[in-house]
């Protein structure tokens, strides 16, 4: 084998430049599939097509109606909510939120639909029937009544009465980046809007449709800031550990070739980026830098040690390929697992990433030596065979060999003993960093009011025209309070609160 790898750096050296031309070709026809990448922000997704709760989600949601929901919280600067000014402010939000495209709802405490009993005759009407000159009384009797109301209490009012909350409800596109751009965009500037027109009070946006903006954003500014500053660091190092230009500029050349063409191929297989995908490019990054650095190094050593370059590069390939190879390829398989995956966004990370991974190989014993063998790399100084501190490290290994493996053993058991006190988060606010305002947005609403976490329950009566029956009735009563009496339960609406308050 030793033969065939110094044969076939050999004939990479002669024909070095057409290796170049045909490598970036090819690398060129695979990015070019980037212009066929698209961005899902579908929460939907995660979930596989065979999944049974997204089975279950989307039957309800074709039983009754869509929940892309968008939800304001008001908190007053100072005092409580039971004033004139909260109830414009509240009022004045709900008359503008209805302006928000595909919204097909919106519900506050001012334009909830009150039922009073006179006689045997029903009013319903708004609960403040005129909140741009509501008075003391007009706060008072709104706020007493809906603290106790089922659908308004703690979910539209705090139980301190220190906060409210506007909710809508839209009817968004599935999966339509645009129409999510501009519908946030006109929810903040409104939220800008009433921030402006009532200072006193503090405003919160957060909702589902808040949620799936804040993956396309968090994904966007990954892409924007963590992917080049990755770079910036990886070619500092290089140039720190190699002391040569164009030797980081060849592992440069392949790390950017590997990420063009996994994306680029993405593109063409038809892969949606979402946001665990995105992150692929950071992990090709690490592979192929992986890959490129042990051909450098060792090519310098050679160098170094006075052979000639393109000798030292034939010799760094003798030595290189197959670790390179098997490093690539178990990398390659171990990114495939992802396929086993019940969520989709998984198994894209993990297949594009097993492309970079390949493709890194592919440069790295192509363009990489090919590059090494153009470009001036120059010697700088001597080395002696051998690194006077690795050769320390190897000899007090081998001379504590036995106390080493016991005293590792003993960290790898103990380390693996506290596998059972992991616990496991699935709160999706908490998936985003501070920094991002959908996150302090929604810890902000969920402190105040019932926040984002629900749970939705379709009970079917097993009979058309059922739910008007009395034992039916009272079991999704008994369901309701059994409800209400859960530690994590915070709020619960059933439609036995509508039929027993008519």
């Amino acid at each position: 084998m030793n033969s065939f790898f110094e044969s076939y750096a050999r004939t990479i050296i002669r024909f070095r430049f057409v290796v170049v031309l045909v490598m970036l070709g090819l690398a060129l026809w695979a990015a070019s599939g980037a212009r066929f990448i698209t961005f899902t922000n579908d929460y939907r997704y995660f979930f596989s097509d065979q999944n049974p709760n997204l089975a279950a989600f989307e039957k309800l949601q074709r039983t009754y109606t869509r929940t892309d929901t968008v939800l304001w919280v008001l908190r007053p600067t100072s005092g409580d909510v039971n004033s004139p000014d909260m109830m414009r402010a509240i009022g004045d939000l709900t008359e503008r939120a209805w302006q928000t495209p595909f919204s097909s709802r919106v519900d506050s405490i001012t334009n909830y639909q009150h039922t009073e009993a006179e006689g045997d005759d029903l009013t319903v009407a708004d609960l403040v029937l005129d909140p741009p000159n509501a008075t003391d009384a007009d706060a008072q009797r709104a706020v007493s009544v809906a603290s106790v109301e089922p659908a308004t209490a703690t979910r539209l009012i705090a139980d301190d009465l220190g906060a409210v909350g506007v909710a809508a409800t839209l009817q968004m596109p599935d999966d339509d980046a645009v129409a999510l751009e501009q519908t946030v965009t006109f929810l903040r500037n409104l939220t800008d809007d009433m921030r402006a027109d009532y200072p006193d009070i503090e405003f919160a946006l957060t909702g589902t449709v808040l949620l799936s903006n804040a993956f396309v954003e968090a994904t966007k500014g990954d892409l924007a800031t963590l992917v080049p500053l990755m770079y910036g660091l990886i070619a500092l190092m290089l140039v720190v550990f190699t002391r040569s230009l164009a030797a980081s500029f060849c592992a440069l050349v392949v790390i950017a070739l590997s990420t063009a063409t996994a994306v680029g191929l993405a593109g063409w297989l038809g892969i949606p980026f979402s946001p665990p995908a995105s992150t692929s490019p950071t992990i090709i990054l690490t592979v192929a830098v992986a890959d490129s650095i042990h051909i450098i190094m060792s090519m310098l050593l050679a160098i170094r040690a006075g052979t000639e370059r393109n000798d030292a590069v034939i010799e760094s390939m003798r030595i290189n390929f197959s670790p390179v190879f098997l490093t690539s390829i178990t990398t390659a398989i171990g990114f495939m697992s992802l396929n086993f995956s019940d969520a989709p966004p998984f198994r894209d990370l993990g297949n594009i990433s097993a492309i970079g991974a390949v493709a890194a190989w592919i440069y790295s014993i192509t363009v990489l030596p090919a590059l090494l063998s153009i470009l001036p790399i120059k010697s700088r100084g001597t080395v002696k065979a051998g690194t006077p501190i690795m050769d320390q490290v190897a000899e007090f290994v081998i001379a504590r060999r036995n106390v080493l493996l016991i005293v590792f053993t003993l960290v790898v058991v103990g380390a693996g003993a506290l596998i059972p006190t992991l616990q496991f988060n699935d709160k999706f606010a908490e998936y985003f960093d501070k920094r991002i305002d959908f996150r302090n947005d929604t810890d902000f609403a969920t402190e105040h009011l019932t926040g984002l976490y629900q749970l939705n329950f379709s009970v079917p009566s097993g009979e058309e025209g059922g739910i008007a029956n009395p034992e039916y009735l009272a079991n999704l009563e008994k369901f309701a309070n059994w409800l209400r009496e859960q530690p994590e339960v915070v709020h619960v609406q059933s439609y036995t609160d509508i039929m027993k308050r008519l």
